[in-house]
């Protein structure tokens, strides 16, 4: 058993940009396109089938409901519904084969760290940042993109 969460999109959010075309909170529109890269999707945490799977593209805060000034940025849903990766689930496995950035936060989205990750390392960093009595969520990007793609947080 994990002994953290991963936070993928609420369900909400990617029903509401399927069905609207649009960013929620920031009305821009949204881009439908068939998948050139792996992504991953950030409903359901896989990544793309480039070439066979259709996906949105929106601007979407990470940050929303954590108290805290909005940054947005851009991120992928399968355009058809897909189901919500399971907080309790693990660290997604579609996402260990590619190079991470951890983005460790304390109150306020003060930054703590900042440290890529590979699949040899990243149970090893997570565990280590969370044990931090400051830490309060740690933001998965990709190394590459440097796009957000989940949050991770302590079991509560």
């Amino acid at each position: 058993m994990s002994t953290f969460q991963v936070v993928a999109i609420p369900t909400k959010i990617a029903e509401s940009v399927r069905s609207s075309m649009r960013s929620p909170g920031y009305g821009h529109p949204a881009h439908r396109e068939v998948a050139a890269g792996y992504g991953p999707c950030r409903h359901c945490l896989r990544t793309f089938r480039i070439g066979a799977e259709e996906r949105i593209l929106f601007t979407c805060d990470p940050f929303h409901d954590l108290g805290v000034t909005p940054l947005p940025g851009p991120i992928f849903v399968h355009a058809e519904a897909c189901e919500r990766y399971a907080e309790d689930a693990g660290f997604p496995g579609d996402l260990r084969a590619h190079g991470l950035l951890l983005d460790v936060y304390g109150a306020e989205r003060r930054l703590l760290a900042e440290e890529p990750a590979t699949n040899e390392n990243l149970d090893e960093h997570i565990a280590r940042f969370l044990q931090g009595e400051d830490v309060k969520y740690i933001h998965v990007r990709d190394q590459q993109a440097g796009c957000y793609d989940l949050r991770i947080e302590c079991r509560g």
